[in-house]
């Protein structure tokens, strides 16, 4: 039998379980398993090309990355078709590598959705964050060092490189995860499964996200939406597209004061919110609902199978 689809890994992914090789693992998980290997699905990173099998390149990262710069000058025709995770990253990639949008297809990033929960009621109101450091992670901390001595908050971070196999990229963070493993509010720790952090949501009620990073989806939001959670992030890259329109987003700010400022101002209101929620109960539990409702129709794993199993179906016609 042909190779599998997990076996395209490269020396970057091999020991990685980060956002991309979930959504390798969903997609091996929900499409027919026969119908897969009639491709060779490359995520982002191209080392070589298999003339045996229809090629598809799934793009996840930005269009000023190294890896995708082959792209320019007509290299995106040595490719059946390249799917994009964002329209926003597909306009980037037009933009800049002149990338036409037939060429490609945006099938956005998916989940499997978080089962449904009541939040906690007594108790701090608990604030979270899991994605690497370099997503404004130090923003945070100094809005909530704030917030911790006004409210009754507590924060829980799960953020390192160890899901890349990264941990010299860490090095340049150690100072700022000393600050929040002393911290008497705050729960650090490193990097976790999705199984844990998918637990972690269920008592979370709000996402502190400042992003710095402009990304081309992004799943933590979309599993804090369907978790439920009080979404808190800035206005970067593909996060507006992903939000859908159902999240308590920002205009991002390139100066880092102006954006802390802004940030600490948007999250002092939602920790507010839920301080007096018995008055905003019914709005409450109407965004949350619809929140989970919408995100979980528009990401759903088993949904999204149904598009790529499409795809696939018709590119063995072409």
């Amino acid at each position: 039998m042909e190779k599998t689809l997990l076996s395209e890994t490269n020396e970057l992914s091999k020991n990685a379980m980060g956002g991309t090789e979930l959504m390798l693992c969903r997609l091996e998980s929900y499409v027919d398993p026969d119908l897969l290997s009639q491709f060779q699905v490359i995520p982002s990173r191209v080392r070589e090309i298999d003339p045996n099998r229809k090629t598809i390149l799934w793009l996840h990262d930005l269009h000023t990355d190294p890896e995708v710069q082959h792209l320019k000058d007509g290299g995106w025709k040595k490719y059946d078709k390249l799917i994009f995770v964002s329209h926003w990253q597909q306009q980037m990639y037009k933009a800049y590598l002149d990338v036409p949008y037939d060429a490609g297809i945006v099938l956005r990033n998916a989940i499997d959705p978080i089962e449904e929960h009541d939040k906690p009621t007594d108790g701090p109101i608990r604030l979270t964050y899991f994605s690497t450091p370099h997503r404004g992670l130090d923003i945070l901390y100094h809005a909530f060092n704030i917030l911790a001595n006004e409210h009754d908050i507590v924060l829980d971070v799960y953020s390192s490189f160890d899901l890349y196999g990264w941990a010299s990229r860490d090095e340049p963070y150690r100072e700022l995860f000393d600050k929040m493993n002393s911290h008497p509010k705050i729960n650090y720790s490193k990097s976790v499964s999705n199984e844990e952090i998918r637990k972690s949501l269920l008592q979370s009620h709000i996402l502190a996200y400042p992003s710095t990073w402009p990304e081309t989806s992004c799943l933590v939001l979309i599993e804090a939406m369907s978790a439920g959670l009080y979404c808190v992030h800035s206005s970067l890259a593909a996060l507006p597209e992903t939000s859908l329109s159902l999240s308590n987003m920002y205009a991002f700010q390139e100066d880092k004061s102006n954006h802390a400022h802004l940030f600490y101002s948007y999250l002092k209101q939602a920790i507010m919110l839920f301080e007096n929620r018995e008055d905003h109960k019914a709005n409450l539990t109407a965004r949350t609902k619809l929140t989970k409702i919408v995100s979980d129709s528009i990401y759903s794993s088993k949904n999204r199978s149904v598009e790529w199993t499409n795809v696939l179906k018709y590119l063995l016609t072409t």
